[in-house]
């Protein structure tokens, strides 16, 4: 099965010894200056409750007033950022760190292997290919999309024949995204870029076209208008964008906010996918072997997340948790597709599971207590091998064509940078591809896995990573991390980012809460709508368990967390501001009464529920939504927002009234400051150069908010 289009819609100095800690100074030794926000009457009211909104004009992104308001707060965040000492030497070892050549698992395409590869600081990955045991050679190269490296490539996909490619590219980081169509032999542009396109794969049919899916331009601005009905489309070869077909959508009886589809690797059958949120599908399917065929209903609602992956003849293999809420592979047959024909391939266990195909087998990712296991199954559910992995961590790939004699899987942990092994489905034997050579010496540092009691009791495991033999002296600075959210699993991963802060001497935690799915669909149900408190009740009892095993102390823990989890740090603050100290919220869900009125926000309702859905769900809302519980005078942790002014999937105006809130009630007693990015949207192909400027603003904000005066 082609990838099925699904939308669901994280340092230093080697060596360099103790750092040297002081006693805070107090805010007039700080030099910091807020701007000046204005402030609107605005006044909405919910159920006969009137909530106060005064800086609404903020959400305007194409007003020159906001421009105005952003470039300000960018003067005073980097005034203040440029004056911590050490800000530029961890930008140096973050460099450095990152100076290393980077490959991809390879996969095959016509008469080509391709790969990605990155020499190190490129600002984008560079796609290869070779054929055979040639020479490779560049075949795309998203560096010369844009001079300083903030267009991307988003996504590329072949056809059957391999001689042609669609990629799309993302421009500033936006979810709005072109595709362009190339001959693989000449490089060369065939035909007018399709533009206008979101939230979308790019399914091939043969070689005579791809579906793709987008919603009607809004009016507006397109980075914050709302986007409600998704549809597929389908784009033949040699005609205009124009006179492409809608397949799916476009009628009232068909409006959803996501579709996507995916056509099966024999070209078989059309399988298509919408969704009222980001839980839960429909799925129809249609019979591309028969131009007469109807599209056929598989399941009618939205109870289940079941997805198609891979077909032999007229069988079909989905994975659902259609009455099994950790997840199982079903069968039918595609003349009886209702759930009451399926059958059980491989039976749902205690752990959840993902499933893939390559080589003439399944593979079942189970995770155990959010660390990976896998097992391989022939087609009718026998169990052939438990694969043995290279050591306590994440691993993915395990899939690839039905052909293919070869699959590859990454594996990678907080400490373990991630390496490609091949894999033979038929000999079941394991081999090095390619290992990274990273600056950063493994074996000095250790992760384990803990587990702690939540508000309600509830066990809720979280990994801590520092170096060996770290002191428990209660004063080691710590990240504490989280999501939390929208069934989404944290599972062991390196990143250059996380190793950085472990050279710094910090502790990093990474604690798996209620609202993910690493528990399946209970564990994500209790962290949803009025059960969100959970999942904030879950990360307070993380910090809690921080400080009193001496990981840390409140004087030197920060939490950070992005989208869904900058909510997550923006709800902590405010609710606990003593139990932090620095509080670092990424593109952050921060107005809760409004964040459905935005792009495909309403979306989110599954997990969240809306001010509009019923005056308890508004109450709930509004008692834990950050931006409507800062209050006057509190002593708020040092906050660095951050969020980019291109991001079109949690819009800046959420931090953006955040942070001016902050700083017209918060106290003067520690900085609350908001760095935007330029050019830069939710995080997804952000360069290289901003990322590793990022991160030494975190990191150098973060240290020296603790009191950390030199390295």
């Amino acid at each position: 099965m082609k990838k099925f289009a699904t939308v669901l819609v994280v340092m230093l100095l080697v060596g360099c010894g103790s750092v040297q800690q002081v006693s805070k100074p107090d805010a007039a030794s700080q030099n910091w200056q807020y701007p000046v926000t204005q402030t609107v009457d605005v006044t909405d009211t919910y159920f006969g409750h009137e909530v106060a909104d005064p800086y609404r004009w903020l959400e305007d992104d194409l007003s020159d007033d906001t421009a105005a308001w952003v470039k300000a707060q960018n003067v005073v965040t980097q005034g203040y950022l440029k004056n911590i000492p050490y800000r530029d030497q961890i930008k140096d070892r973050l460099t450095a760190m990152w100076n290393y050549e980077k490959v991809t698992a390879p996969f095959t395409e016509g008469g080509y292997t391709y790969f990605y590869k990155n020499d190190g600081l490129q600002n984008q990955y560079v796609v290869y290919r070779k054929k055979g045991d040639g020479e490779a050679e560049v075949f795309l190269d998203p560096n010369t999309f844009s001079e300083d490296g903030t267009v991307s490539l988003a996504q590329l996909s072949f056809s059957e024949n391999g001689q042609l490619a669609a990629y799309s590219i993302s421009e500033g980081g936006s979810d709005w995204r072109k595709i362009r169509i190339i001959d693989v032999e000449s490089k060369e542009q065939i035909e007018d870029t399709l533009v206008d396109i979101k939230f979308s794969g790019i399914s091939w049919y043969k070689n005579e076209g791809f579906y793709y899916s987008s919603y009607d331009k809004p009016k507006g601005s397109e980075l914050s208008a709302k986007t409600d009905q998704h549809k597929l489309y389908y784009h033949q070869l040699g005609t205009p964008q124009s006179e492409d077909a809608v397949i799916y959508g476009g009628t009232e009886a068909e409006k959803h906010r996501y579709v996507g589809a995916g056509v099966s690797e024999d070209n078989r059958f059309l399988f298509i996918s919408a969704a009222e949120s980001t839980n839960g599908n429909k799925l129809f399917m249609k019979d591309l072997s028969d131009p007469e065929s109807e599209v056929v209903t598989v399941l009618s609602h939205n109870d289940s997340n079941t997805s198609p992956f891979h077909s032999i003849g007229s069988q079909i293999f989905m994975v659902t948790d259609l009455d099994a809420p950790n997840k199982r592979v079903v069968t039918f047959d595609a003349r009886k597709p209702a759930p009451e024909h399926w059958k059980d391939v491989i039976p749902e266990t205690e752990h959840v599971l993902t499933a893939s195909h390559g080589g003439g087998y399944f593979f079942a990712k189970y995770m155990v207590d959010a660390v990976s296991q896998v097992k391989q199954f022939d087609y009718q559910g026998q169990l052939i091998k438990t694969i043995e992995l290279p050591g306590v961590g994440s691993a993915s790939g395990f899939s690839g064509k039905e052909k293919d004699e070869v699959l590859y899987f990454s594996f990678s942990n907080y400490v373990t940078p991630g390496s490609i092994y091949a894999y033979n489905p038929k000999s079941q034997e394991s081999s090095l591809y390619s290992q990274p050579n990273v600056a950063f010496d493994s074996s000095a540092y250790e992760s384990k896995q803990v587990f702690y009691q939540s508000k309600d009791g509830t066990r809720v495991p979280m990994i801590i990573t520092h170096k060996k033999g770290m002191k428990m002296n209660g004063q080691n600075p710590a990240m504490l991390y989280g999501y939390g959210g929208f069934n989404v699993s944290l599972t062991p991963r390196f990143s250059i980012t996380t190793a950085a802060w472990l050279e710094l001497g910090g502790v990093y935690a990474v604690a798996n809460l209620r609202g993910g799915g690493e528990y399946g669909k209970d564990w994500h149900i209790a962290g949803t709508q009025m059960q969100k408190q959970n999942v904030f009740d879950d990360f307070i009892a993380a910090g809690e368990y921080l400080i009193e095993n001496d990981y840390t102390n409140s004087d030197h823990l920060a939490i950070r967390g992005g989208s869904n989890g900058g909510l997550l740090v923006g709800a902590v603050m405010t609710q606990r501001p003593e139990l932090v100290d620095v509080a670092l919220p990424a593109v952050g869900v921060l107005d809760m009464l409004r964040y459905h009125t935005f792009t495909s926000g309403a979306g989110w309702a599954y997990d969240y529920g809306t001010s509009e859905q019923s005056e308890a769900m508004f109450q709930y809302l509004l008692d834990y939504s950050p931006l409507h519980n800062i209050e006057a005078g509190v002593d708020y942790p040092a906050t660095l927002v951050t969020t980019g002014d291109h991001d079109d999937r949690v819009v800046p105006a959420h931090s953006f009234k955040f942070a001016a809130t902050l700083q017209a009630k918060g106290s003067d007693a520690n900085p609350l400051l908001i760095r935007i990015e330029t050019d830069a949207g939710h995080g997804a192909g952000t360069p290289v150069s901003k990322t590793i400027e990022q991160y030494a603003d975190i990191y150098a904000f973060t240290l020296w908010n603790f009191g950390i005066r030199s390295l």
